[in-house]
């Protein structure tokens, strides 16, 4: 009903309702080339069943490799929860506030086309990104929910901006709460030691994401 498979080529049957992504860990290894032929690999590293605040929780590590004639180029590892239906009357979680001290920031207005293109281009078929009655009515969400991946690579724009000449080795991510289309969002982040600190924040200053990026 939301959209996604019940079982792709990869993915295990875990039946638990609501599939989420959680975070990921990137490491780019060599440039990426228009013209050269691809070769993605996954597979599941881990399963993991865990019972939260919320309820039964089932977390899947997966581990995706890009790889080019040369060799890798770039992997991947990504978690993904899958978790039951939220009660109509749970309470929201207490929201983190997110750092107030960004050197970078940049405002974000989405907009439904915006979500559906990214949709389209990552093939999700995730409902809770383009269809706003089955997001609001069924899964009791304010408005469109924005794609935690698309949130991940508006903070590798945001340091393309600030810091044009760095190259990125590494990225971690997690997701921390979600954001909607319902109001403009911030993407933030300051330098660090290694790289960047980067975050997302709601329209309220509460944490969407965290990120930390390690520069060559």
């Amino acid at each position: 009903p939301d959209g996604h498979s019940r079982l792709s080529d990869i993915m295990p049957p875990v039946p638990l309702p609501r599939r989420m992504w959680a975070g990921s860990r990137f490491h780019f290894r060599a440039p990426l080339r228009v013209g050269e032929t691809l070769t993605k690999r996954s597979e599941i590293v881990g399963v993991t069943a865990k019972t939260g605040r919320s309820g039964p929780l089932v977390f899947v590590a997966l581990k995706h490799t890009i790889l080019t004639p040369a060799g890798v180029a770039l992997t991947e590892e990504q978690d993904i929860v899958y978790r039951t239906l939220a009660e109509p009357d749970a309470p929201p979680p207490t929201p983190k506030p997110a750092p107030a001290d960004g050197v970078w920031s940049r405002t974000i207005e989405v907009d439904p086309v915006m979500l559906f293109r990214y949709s389209a281009l990552t093939f999700n078929g995730h409902r809770i990104h383009y269809d706003r009655g089955y997001c609001i009515e069924e899964e009791g969400y304010p408005g469109l929910v924005v794609h935690g991946p698309l949130t991940v690579t508006l903070l590798l724009d945001l340091c393309r901006r600030s810091q044009p000449e760095a190259t990125v080795t590494r990225l971690a991510v997690r997701a921390v709460s979600p954001l909607f289309d319902t109001a403009p969002f911030t993407v933030a982040g300051k330098p660090s030691d290694t790289g960047a600190e980067l975050w997302a924040a709601n329209p309220d200053g509460a944490l969407a994401m965290m990120g930390e990026a390690v520069f060559a």
